[in-house]
């Protein structure tokens, strides 16, 4: 059986778990899957805080450039070498991008207007792997599988572009 890791991630503006995802979390640290997690401020450092919180420790932090800006339960780290300045969307990308290589699921929160998170999803999806989404206007999560799947997530009122 090939193991299971989950690319748990999400949006800058997220400031919290989701107490619908809490169980979500759960079943990943009953199930020993491999969690791999950015170092950003927002959902990242969330979902940090909630993995050290419970004391699990299959948990790989990613991060772009010379330092890991967050890694609040002292896992291993990955740096991912960027090309492009440090702050920029480009330069983040070659590290979500990488997390999104390693990773046979995602999970992300998204606050329905992250173009990253947005990003993330549709990378995964790209490479015929199941996402989790949450999308916090709506309060709802919703596994995605396909790009149909996505379009048919996202409300109307929202004025983001899958494109």
């Amino acid at each position: 059986m090939i193991p299971t890791t989950v690319f748990v991630g999400g949006s800058r503006g997220i400031s919290a778990i989701p107490l619908i995802i809490e169980p979500r979390l759960q079943q990943i640290i009953l199930r020993n899957h491999a969690v791999v997690v950015g170092d950003a401020p927002g959902a990242d450092t969330c979902v940090q805080r909630f993995f050290a919180d419970q004391g699990y420790a299959n948990v790989t932090v990613y991060y772009s450039g010379q330092h890991c800006r967050t890694n609040l339960g002292r896992w291993p780290c990955c740096s991912i070498e960027a090309e492009g300045r440090p702050g920029t969307a480009a330069f983040y990308t070659v590290k979500d991008t990488a997390m999104t290589a390693v990773a046979s699921h995602g999970l992300m929160l998204w606050d329905g207007a992250s173009k990253g998170t947005l990003a993330n999803v549709r990378r995964l999806l790209g490479q015929g792997k199941p996402v989790l989404v949450y999308l916090s206007p709506e309060r709802t999560a919703i596994t995605v599988r396909s790009i149909p799947d996505l379009e048919g997530l996202i409300p109307h009122h929202l004025t983001v572009s899958l494109y």
